[in-house]
Protein backbone atom coordinates (compact mmCIF):
# COMPACT_ATOMS: atom_id res chain seq x y z
CA UNK A 1 0.00 0.00 0.00
CA UNK A 2 1.35 3.44 -0.90
CA UNK A 3 2.16 5.65 2.09
CA UNK A 4 0.06 8.51 0.72
CA UNK A 5 -3.13 6.50 0.20
CA UNK A 6 -5.89 6.57 2.80
CA UNK A 7 -8.55 3.96 2.09
CA UNK A 8 -12.23 4.24 2.92
CA UNK A 9 -11.97 0.98 4.84
CA UNK A 10 -9.51 2.59 7.26
CA UNK A 11 -10.83 6.11 7.82
CA UNK A 12 -9.53 6.90 11.30
CA UNK A 13 -6.10 7.78 12.68
CA UNK A 14 -4.46 6.75 15.94
CA UNK A 15 -2.46 9.57 17.52
CA UNK A 16 -0.05 9.57 20.47
CA UNK A 17 0.76 12.72 22.44
CA UNK A 18 4.12 13.01 24.20
CA UNK A 19 4.53 13.97 27.84
CA UNK A 20 5.89 17.49 27.30
CA UNK A 21 3.03 18.31 24.94
CA UNK A 22 0.54 16.96 27.50
CA UNK A 23 1.58 19.69 29.95
CA UNK A 24 0.11 22.32 27.58
CA UNK A 25 -3.59 21.48 27.40
CA UNK A 26 -4.45 24.52 25.29
CA UNK A 27 -1.94 23.49 22.62
CA UNK A 28 -3.24 19.91 22.72
CA UNK A 29 -6.84 21.08 22.27
CA UNK A 30 -6.24 23.78 19.66
CA UNK A 31 -3.36 22.28 17.67
CA UNK A 32 -4.08 18.55 17.85
CA UNK A 33 -7.73 17.94 18.72
CA UNK A 34 -9.24 20.86 16.77
CA UNK A 35 -6.34 21.49 14.39
CA UNK A 36 -5.91 24.53 12.21
CA UNK A 37 -9.62 24.73 11.39
CA UNK A 38 -11.63 25.57 14.53
CA UNK A 39 -14.81 24.38 12.79
CA UNK A 40 -13.39 20.90 12.20
CA UNK A 41 -15.03 17.97 13.95
CA UNK A 42 -12.50 16.44 16.35
CA UNK A 43 -13.66 12.84 15.80
CA UNK A 44 -12.46 9.99 13.61
CA UNK A 45 -9.36 9.62 15.77
CA UNK A 46 -8.10 7.66 18.75
CA UNK A 47 -5.81 9.62 21.08
CA UNK A 48 -3.22 7.74 23.17
CA UNK A 49 -1.61 9.85 25.89
CA UNK A 50 1.68 9.67 27.75
CA UNK A 51 2.06 10.64 31.39
CA UNK A 52 2.86 14.30 32.01
CA UNK A 53 6.56 14.99 31.45
CA UNK A 54 8.71 13.88 34.37
CA UNK A 55 6.00 11.94 36.22
CA UNK A 56 7.09 8.45 35.16
CA UNK A 57 10.63 9.36 36.26
CA UNK A 58 9.21 10.15 39.70
CA UNK A 59 7.15 6.96 39.80
CA UNK A 60 9.99 4.65 38.68
CA UNK A 61 13.45 6.18 38.26
CA UNK A 62 14.90 8.90 36.06
CA UNK A 63 15.27 7.45 32.57
CA UNK A 64 18.66 9.07 31.89
CA UNK A 65 20.31 9.65 35.26
CA UNK A 66 18.90 6.65 37.13
CA UNK A 67 17.88 8.88 40.08
CA UNK A 68 15.47 6.74 42.13
CA UNK A 69 11.72 7.31 42.14
CA UNK A 70 9.10 5.51 44.21
CA UNK A 71 9.73 2.12 42.62
CA UNK A 72 13.54 2.22 42.85
CA UNK A 73 13.36 3.32 46.50
CA UNK A 74 10.90 0.56 47.35
CA UNK A 75 12.94 -2.07 45.51
CA UNK A 76 16.40 -1.17 46.72
CA UNK A 77 16.43 1.10 49.75
CA UNK A 78 17.24 -0.12 53.24
CA UNK A 79 15.37 2.89 54.62
CA UNK A 80 11.79 1.65 54.77
CA UNK A 81 10.25 5.11 54.82
CA UNK A 82 12.11 6.52 51.82
CA UNK A 83 9.58 5.38 49.21
CA UNK A 84 6.71 6.77 51.30
CA UNK A 85 8.43 10.16 51.50
CA UNK A 86 8.89 10.11 47.74
CA UNK A 87 5.24 9.11 47.27
CA UNK A 88 4.13 12.07 49.39
CA UNK A 89 6.31 14.47 47.40
CA UNK A 90 4.90 13.02 44.19
CA UNK A 91 1.33 13.45 45.46
CA UNK A 92 1.99 17.13 46.16
CA UNK A 93 3.45 17.54 42.67
CA UNK A 94 0.46 15.87 40.99
CA UNK A 95 -2.00 17.97 42.97
CA UNK A 96 -0.09 21.14 42.03
CA UNK A 97 -0.18 20.04 38.39
CA UNK A 98 -3.95 19.54 38.57
CA UNK A 99 -4.31 23.06 39.92
CA UNK A 100 -2.57 24.48 36.83
CA UNK A 101 -4.87 22.54 34.48
CA UNK A 102 -8.28 23.09 36.09
CA UNK A 103 -9.53 26.61 36.67
CA UNK A 104 -12.48 25.74 38.96
CA UNK A 105 -12.11 24.40 42.52
CA UNK A 106 -14.53 21.50 41.84
CA UNK A 107 -12.48 20.39 38.86
CA UNK A 108 -9.29 20.47 40.93
CA UNK A 109 -10.97 18.51 43.72
CA UNK A 110 -12.24 15.80 41.35
CA UNK A 111 -8.85 15.50 39.62
CA UNK A 112 -7.06 15.22 42.98
CA UNK A 113 -9.55 12.60 44.14
CA UNK A 114 -8.99 10.48 41.02
CA UNK A 115 -5.21 10.36 41.19
CA UNK A 116 -5.21 10.39 45.00
CA UNK A 117 -7.24 7.18 45.13
CA UNK A 118 -4.74 5.47 42.84
CA UNK A 119 -1.81 6.66 44.92
CA UNK A 120 -3.54 5.48 48.12
CA UNK A 121 -4.25 2.08 46.61
CA UNK A 122 -0.67 1.71 45.33
CA UNK A 123 0.78 2.71 48.71
CA UNK A 124 -1.44 0.16 50.48
CA UNK A 125 -0.24 -2.55 48.07
CA UNK A 126 3.40 -1.69 48.73
CA UNK A 127 2.86 -1.73 52.49
CA UNK A 128 1.10 -5.09 52.34
CA UNK A 129 3.74 -6.56 50.04
CA UNK A 130 6.58 -5.37 52.27
CA UNK A 131 4.91 -6.92 55.29
CA UNK A 132 4.25 -10.20 53.45
CA UNK A 133 7.87 -10.44 52.30
CA UNK A 134 9.12 -10.26 55.86
CA UNK A 135 8.13 -13.93 56.01
CA UNK A 136 10.79 -16.26 54.65
CA UNK A 137 8.51 -17.97 52.16
CA UNK A 138 7.95 -14.81 50.09
CA UNK A 139 10.70 -13.05 48.10
CA UNK A 140 10.28 -9.38 47.17
CA UNK A 141 12.19 -9.80 43.91
CA UNK A 142 9.50 -12.13 42.60
CA UNK A 143 6.94 -9.30 42.74
CA UNK A 144 8.96 -6.27 41.64
CA UNK A 145 7.99 -6.49 37.96
CA UNK A 146 4.32 -6.30 38.93
CA UNK A 147 5.00 -3.38 41.30
CA UNK A 148 6.78 -1.52 38.50
CA UNK A 149 3.84 -2.00 36.15
CA UNK A 150 1.32 -0.86 38.78
CA UNK A 151 3.22 2.34 39.58
CA UNK A 152 3.88 3.19 35.92
CA UNK A 153 0.16 3.01 35.12
CA UNK A 154 -0.68 5.88 37.48
CA UNK A 155 0.94 8.53 35.26
CA UNK A 156 -0.97 7.67 32.09
CA UNK A 157 -4.22 7.20 33.98
CA UNK A 158 -3.98 10.71 35.43
CA UNK A 159 -3.16 12.42 32.12
CA UNK A 160 -5.89 10.55 30.21
CA UNK A 161 -8.58 11.15 32.86
CA UNK A 162 -7.70 14.85 33.17
CA UNK A 163 -7.73 15.34 29.40
CA UNK A 164 -11.20 13.80 29.12
CA UNK A 165 -12.59 16.12 31.81
CA UNK A 166 -11.06 19.19 30.16
CA UNK A 167 -12.28 18.26 26.67
CA UNK A 168 -15.79 17.54 27.93
CA UNK A 169 -15.78 20.94 29.63
CA UNK A 170 -14.92 22.44 26.23
CA UNK A 171 -17.79 20.71 24.46
CA UNK A 172 -16.00 17.71 22.98
CA UNK A 173 -17.49 14.25 23.44
CA UNK A 174 -14.35 12.64 24.85
CA UNK A 175 -14.33 9.23 26.52
CA UNK A 176 -11.84 7.84 29.02
CA UNK A 177 -10.51 4.47 27.83
CA UNK A 178 -8.61 2.95 30.75
CA UNK A 179 -6.37 0.07 29.65
CA UNK A 180 -4.49 -0.06 32.97
CA UNK A 181 -6.62 -2.88 34.37
CA UNK A 182 -6.64 -1.06 37.70
CA UNK A 183 -7.91 -3.33 40.51
CA UNK A 184 -8.98 -5.88 37.91
CA UNK A 185 -8.46 -9.58 38.55
CA UNK A 186 -8.55 -10.29 34.81
CA UNK A 187 -5.18 -11.02 33.18
CA UNK A 188 -5.43 -10.98 29.39
CA UNK A 189 -3.15 -10.29 26.44
CA UNK A 190 -2.52 -6.80 25.10
CA UNK A 191 -4.49 -7.51 21.93
CA UNK A 192 -7.46 -8.88 23.89
CA UNK A 193 -7.52 -5.86 26.19
CA UNK A 194 -7.49 -3.45 23.26
CA UNK A 195 -10.12 -5.35 21.30
CA UNK A 196 -12.41 -5.47 24.32
CA UNK A 197 -12.03 -1.75 25.03
CA UNK A 198 -12.78 -0.66 21.46
CA UNK A 199 -15.45 -3.21 20.59
CA UNK A 200 -18.43 -0.84 20.77
CA UNK A 201 -16.78 2.55 20.31
CA UNK A 202 -18.07 4.83 17.54
CA UNK A 203 -15.14 6.99 16.40
CA UNK A 204 -17.41 9.20 14.27
CA UNK A 205 -19.06 10.78 17.31
CA UNK A 206 -16.72 9.97 20.21
CA UNK A 207 -13.10 10.91 20.84
CA UNK A 208 -11.42 8.10 22.82
CA UNK A 209 -8.61 9.27 25.13
CA UNK A 210 -6.59 6.16 25.92
CA UNK A 211 -4.00 5.42 28.60
CA UNK A 212 -0.57 4.81 27.11
CA UNK A 213 -0.03 2.05 29.65
CA UNK A 214 -1.97 -1.19 29.19
CA UNK A 215 -2.05 -4.05 31.69
CA UNK A 216 -1.30 -7.43 30.11
CA UNK A 217 -0.79 -10.94 31.41
CA UNK A 218 2.80 -11.03 30.14
CA UNK A 219 3.68 -7.56 31.47
CA UNK A 220 4.20 -4.77 28.95
CA UNK A 221 7.23 -3.29 30.70
CA UNK A 222 9.07 -6.60 30.93
CA UNK A 223 9.34 -6.54 27.13
CA UNK A 224 9.40 -2.84 26.28
CA UNK A 225 10.33 -1.08 29.53
CA UNK A 226 9.78 2.67 29.02
CA UNK A 227 8.72 2.13 25.40
CA UNK A 228 5.38 0.69 26.52
CA UNK A 229 3.32 3.70 25.40
CA UNK A 230 4.56 3.27 21.83
CA UNK A 231 3.66 -0.41 21.89
CA UNK A 232 0.12 0.36 23.11
CA UNK A 233 -0.20 3.05 20.43
CA UNK A 234 1.09 0.73 17.70
CA UNK A 235 -1.16 -2.22 18.58
CA UNK A 236 -4.24 0.03 18.73
CA UNK A 237 -3.40 1.32 15.23
CA UNK A 238 -2.91 -2.22 13.89
CA UNK A 239 -5.94 -3.81 15.57
CA UNK A 240 -8.37 -1.00 14.71
CA UNK A 241 -7.10 -0.71 11.12
CA UNK A 242 -5.92 2.91 11.24
CA UNK A 243 -5.18 4.81 8.05
CA UNK A 244 -2.24 6.55 9.72
CA UNK A 245 -0.41 6.59 13.04
CA UNK A 246 0.64 10.01 14.32
CA UNK A 247 3.03 10.96 17.12
CA UNK A 248 2.86 14.52 18.45
CA UNK A 249 6.09 15.75 20.04
CA UNK A 250 7.43 19.11 21.18
CA UNK A 251 9.93 19.25 18.31
CA UNK A 252 10.37 18.36 14.64
CA UNK A 253 12.28 15.28 13.58
CA UNK A 254 15.17 17.23 12.08
CA UNK A 255 18.51 16.71 10.36
CA UNK A 256 20.24 17.34 13.72
CA UNK A 257 19.57 18.79 17.14
CA UNK A 258 18.93 22.53 16.51
CA UNK A 259 20.52 23.31 19.89
CA UNK A 260 23.82 21.91 18.58
CA UNK A 261 23.92 22.93 14.91
CA UNK A 262 21.73 26.04 15.12
CA UNK A 263 18.06 26.42 14.28
CA UNK A 264 18.92 28.03 10.95
CA UNK A 265 20.96 24.99 9.92
CA UNK A 266 18.74 22.15 11.15
CA UNK A 267 16.27 21.04 8.46
CA UNK A 268 13.02 19.19 9.26
CA UNK A 269 12.80 15.72 7.74
CA UNK A 270 9.79 15.46 5.42
CA UNK A 271 10.03 11.77 4.49
CA UNK A 272 12.04 8.80 5.66
CA UNK A 273 11.60 5.08 6.33
CA UNK A 274 11.35 2.68 9.26
CA UNK A 275 14.99 1.65 8.84
CA UNK A 276 16.05 5.18 9.73
CA UNK A 277 13.63 5.23 12.67
CA UNK A 278 15.26 2.04 13.98
CA UNK A 279 18.73 3.60 13.79
CA UNK A 280 17.52 6.62 15.76
CA UNK A 281 15.99 4.35 18.38
CA UNK A 282 19.30 2.51 18.69
CA UNK A 283 20.92 5.83 19.62
CA UNK A 284 18.24 6.54 22.22
CA UNK A 285 16.49 9.17 20.07
CA UNK A 286 13.28 7.29 19.58
CA UNK A 287 10.74 8.35 17.02
CA UNK A 288 9.11 5.05 17.99
CA UNK A 289 10.20 1.84 19.72
CA UNK A 290 11.55 -0.59 17.07
CA UNK A 291 9.14 -3.39 18.01
CA UNK A 292 6.23 -0.97 17.91
CA UNK A 293 7.36 0.19 14.48
CA UNK A 294 7.44 -3.43 13.33
CA UNK A 295 3.66 -3.79 13.67
CA UNK A 296 3.00 -0.58 11.74
CA UNK A 297 5.45 -1.58 9.06
CA UNK A 298 3.95 -5.06 8.61
CA UNK A 299 0.43 -3.61 8.42
CA UNK A 300 1.49 -0.94 5.90
CA UNK A 301 0.41 1.86 8.26
CA UNK A 302 2.43 5.04 7.71
CA UNK A 303 3.73 6.88 10.77
CA UNK A 304 3.74 10.67 10.93
CA UNK A 305 5.77 12.59 13.53
CA UNK A 306 4.45 16.13 14.11
CA UNK A 307 5.45 19.13 16.21
CA UNK A 308 2.58 19.95 18.58
CA UNK A 309 3.49 23.62 18.57
CA UNK A 310 3.69 24.00 14.77
CA UNK A 311 0.44 22.37 13.61
CA UNK A 312 0.65 23.91 10.15
CA UNK A 313 3.76 21.81 9.40
CA UNK A 314 2.98 18.41 7.84
CA UNK A 315 5.71 16.74 9.90
CA UNK A 316 7.76 13.67 9.02
CA UNK A 317 6.10 10.81 7.17
CA UNK A 318 7.73 7.42 7.85
CA UNK A 319 6.93 4.44 5.63
CA UNK A 320 8.47 1.07 4.85
CA UNK A 321 9.09 1.64 1.15
CA UNK A 322 10.49 5.19 1.07
CA UNK A 323 13.99 5.70 -0.32
CA UNK A 324 15.31 9.18 -1.08
CA UNK A 325 15.35 9.93 -4.81
CA UNK A 326 18.99 11.00 -4.46
CA UNK A 327 21.28 9.19 -1.99
CA UNK A 328 22.05 11.54 0.88
CA UNK A 329 22.53 11.92 4.63
CA UNK A 330 19.21 12.84 6.19
CA UNK A 331 20.11 12.97 9.89
CA UNK A 332 23.25 13.43 11.97
CA UNK A 333 22.61 12.21 15.51
CA UNK A 334 24.43 10.53 18.33
CA UNK A 335 24.62 9.57 21.94
CA UNK A 336 26.85 10.59 24.82
CA UNK A 337 27.51 8.58 27.95
CA UNK A 338 28.30 5.41 26.02
CA UNK A 339 30.72 2.94 27.59
CA UNK A 340 33.05 0.87 25.48
CA UNK A 341 33.64 -2.52 27.13
CA UNK A 342 36.64 -4.24 25.58
CA UNK A 343 37.42 -7.89 26.26
CA UNK A 344 40.82 -9.09 24.98
CA UNK A 345 41.53 -12.79 25.44
CA UNK A 346 44.19 -14.77 23.60
CA UNK A 347 42.03 -17.85 24.08
CA UNK A 348 39.25 -16.24 22.07
CA UNK A 349 40.81 -16.90 18.67
CA UNK A 350 38.64 -19.38 16.82
CA UNK A 351 35.96 -19.26 19.54
CA UNK A 352 34.57 -15.75 19.09
CA UNK A 353 30.97 -16.90 18.89
CA UNK A 354 31.02 -18.63 22.29
CA UNK A 355 32.77 -15.70 23.95
CA UNK A 356 30.32 -13.25 22.41
CA UNK A 357 27.32 -15.28 23.58
CA UNK A 358 28.67 -15.40 27.13
CA UNK A 359 29.43 -11.67 27.16
CA UNK A 360 25.99 -10.79 25.76
CA UNK A 361 24.34 -12.99 28.39
CA UNK A 362 26.01 -10.96 31.15
CA UNK A 363 25.12 -7.67 29.47
CA UNK A 364 21.52 -8.85 29.11
CA UNK A 365 21.21 -9.73 32.79
CA UNK A 366 22.00 -6.13 33.67
CA UNK A 367 19.67 -4.76 30.96
CA UNK A 368 22.34 -2.64 29.28
CA UNK A 369 21.63 -1.69 25.67
CA UNK A 370 24.20 -2.63 23.01
CA UNK A 371 24.52 0.30 20.60
CA UNK A 372 27.38 -1.09 18.51
CA UNK A 373 29.98 -3.85 18.52
CA UNK A 374 33.50 -4.52 17.20
CA UNK A 375 35.01 -7.98 16.86
CA UNK A 376 38.32 -9.36 15.65
CA UNK A 377 40.36 -12.52 16.23
CA UNK A 378 40.92 -12.04 19.95
CA UNK A 379 38.96 -8.95 21.02
CA UNK A 380 35.28 -8.09 21.34
CA UNK A 381 34.20 -4.55 22.18
CA UNK A 382 30.60 -3.71 23.00
CA UNK A 383 29.43 -0.10 23.14
CA UNK A 384 26.81 0.08 25.87
CA UNK A 385 24.20 2.63 26.82
CA UNK A 386 24.06 2.37 30.61
CA UNK A 387 25.27 4.10 33.78
CA UNK A 388 28.63 3.71 35.51
CA UNK A 389 27.20 1.48 38.24
CA UNK A 390 25.90 -0.99 35.66
CA UNK A 391 29.13 -1.09 33.62
CA UNK A 392 31.13 -1.82 36.78
CA UNK A 393 28.82 -4.72 37.66
CA UNK A 394 29.10 -6.15 34.14
CA UNK A 395 32.88 -5.83 34.25
CA UNK A 396 33.11 -7.67 37.60
CA UNK A 397 31.04 -10.55 36.22
CA UNK A 398 33.22 -10.81 33.11
CA UNK A 399 36.43 -10.68 35.13
CA UNK A 400 35.18 -13.65 37.14
CA UNK A 401 34.13 -15.46 33.96
CA UNK A 402 37.39 -14.77 32.10
CA UNK A 403 40.14 -14.35 34.73
CA UNK A 404 42.92 -14.43 32.11
CA UNK A 405 41.33 -11.79 29.88
CA UNK A 406 42.27 -8.11 29.76
CA UNK A 407 39.06 -6.12 30.24
CA UNK A 408 38.90 -2.37 29.81
CA UNK A 409 36.13 0.22 29.92
CA UNK A 410 36.01 3.78 28.68
CA UNK A 411 33.37 6.46 28.40
CA UNK A 412 32.95 7.57 24.79
CA UNK A 413 30.38 9.07 22.45
CA UNK A 414 28.89 7.81 19.20
CA UNK A 415 27.93 10.07 16.31
CA UNK A 416 26.07 8.73 13.32
CA UNK A 417 25.17 9.86 9.82
CA UNK A 418 21.86 8.28 8.85
CA UNK A 419 19.80 8.17 5.67
CA UNK A 420 17.40 5.98 3.75
CA UNK A 421 20.10 5.56 1.07
CA UNK A 422 23.78 6.30 1.79
CA UNK A 423 25.13 4.72 -1.41
CA UNK A 424 27.32 7.74 -2.16
CA UNK A 425 30.83 7.02 -3.38
CA UNK A 426 33.41 8.48 -1.02
CA UNK A 427 30.95 9.52 1.70
CA UNK A 428 32.76 7.54 4.41
CA UNK A 429 36.10 9.07 3.43
CA UNK A 430 34.53 12.53 3.40
CA UNK A 431 33.12 12.04 6.88
CA UNK A 432 36.44 10.79 8.31
CA UNK A 433 38.33 13.64 6.63
CA UNK A 434 35.90 16.17 8.06
CA UNK A 435 36.43 14.84 11.57
CA UNK A 436 40.21 14.73 11.13
CA UNK A 437 40.26 18.35 9.96
CA UNK A 438 38.62 19.25 13.26
CA UNK A 439 41.31 17.32 15.16
CA UNK A 440 38.71 14.76 16.22
CA UNK A 441 40.17 11.30 16.58
CA UNK A 442 37.97 8.40 15.47
CA UNK A 443 38.30 5.54 17.97
CA UNK A 444 36.24 3.14 15.84
CA UNK A 445 33.82 3.30 12.93
CA UNK A 446 31.10 1.13 11.44
CA UNK A 447 29.26 1.06 8.13
CA UNK A 448 27.03 -1.83 7.21
CA UNK A 449 26.19 -3.15 3.75
CA UNK A 450 22.58 -2.04 4.23
CA UNK A 451 23.83 1.53 3.74
CA UNK A 452 21.52 3.32 6.13
CA UNK A 453 24.04 4.60 8.70
CA UNK A 454 27.68 5.27 9.49
CA UNK A 455 28.80 5.30 13.12
CA UNK A 456 31.89 6.97 14.55
CA UNK A 457 33.14 6.40 18.08
CA UNK A 458 34.83 9.55 19.40
CA UNK A 459 36.08 10.90 22.71
CA UNK A 460 33.13 12.22 24.68
CA UNK A 461 34.44 15.85 24.80
CA UNK A 462 34.47 15.81 20.96
CA UNK A 463 30.78 14.87 20.68
CA UNK A 464 29.31 18.30 19.92
CA UNK A 465 32.06 19.30 17.48
CA UNK A 466 31.68 15.96 15.68
CA UNK A 467 27.93 16.51 15.25
CA UNK A 468 28.46 20.05 13.96
CA UNK A 469 31.24 19.11 11.54
CA UNK A 470 29.41 16.10 10.07
CA UNK A 471 26.18 18.07 9.71
CA UNK A 472 28.00 20.94 8.02
CA UNK A 473 29.84 18.68 5.57
CA UNK A 474 27.10 16.15 4.81
CA UNK A 475 23.81 18.06 5.16
CA UNK A 476 24.29 21.83 5.09
CA UNK A 477 26.20 21.72 1.80
CA UNK A 478 22.93 20.77 0.09
CA UNK A 479 20.03 23.17 -0.40
CA UNK A 480 17.16 21.16 1.07
CA UNK A 481 14.84 24.14 1.46
CA UNK A 482 12.14 23.90 4.15
CA UNK A 483 12.39 20.12 4.51
CA UNK A 484 14.40 17.14 3.30
CA UNK A 485 11.75 15.74 0.94
CA UNK A 486 8.55 17.44 2.12
CA UNK A 487 5.78 15.14 3.36
CA UNK A 488 2.20 15.28 2.16
CA UNK A 489 -0.66 16.06 4.54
Amino acid sequence: MSADITTAARPHTVEKIGGTSMLDYTAVRDNIILGRDSTREPYGRIIVVSAYAGITNRLLEHKKTGHPGVFALFAGSKLEGSWRDEMNLLRSELYALNKTLFTDPLGVERANRFVGERLDSAAACLDNLAQLCRHGHFALDAHLATVREMLASIGEAQSAWNTVQLLQRDGINARFVDLTGWQSAEHISLDSRIESAFENLDYTSTLPIVTGYAHTEEGLMSSFDRGYTEMTFSRIAVLTGASEAVIHKEFHLSSADPALVGEANAVPIGRTNYDVADQLANLGMEAIHPRAAKGLRQSAIPLRVKNTFEPEHSGTLITADYVSSTPCVEIVAGSRGIFSLEVFDQNMAGQNNQHDQNILAVIGRFRAQVVAKDINANTITHYLSCNLKTIKRIRRELEALYPEAEIDQKQVAIVSAIGSDLRVNGILAKAVTTLAEGDIGVQAMHQSMRQVDMQFVVEEPDYEDAIKRLHSALVEVHDHGLAICAATV
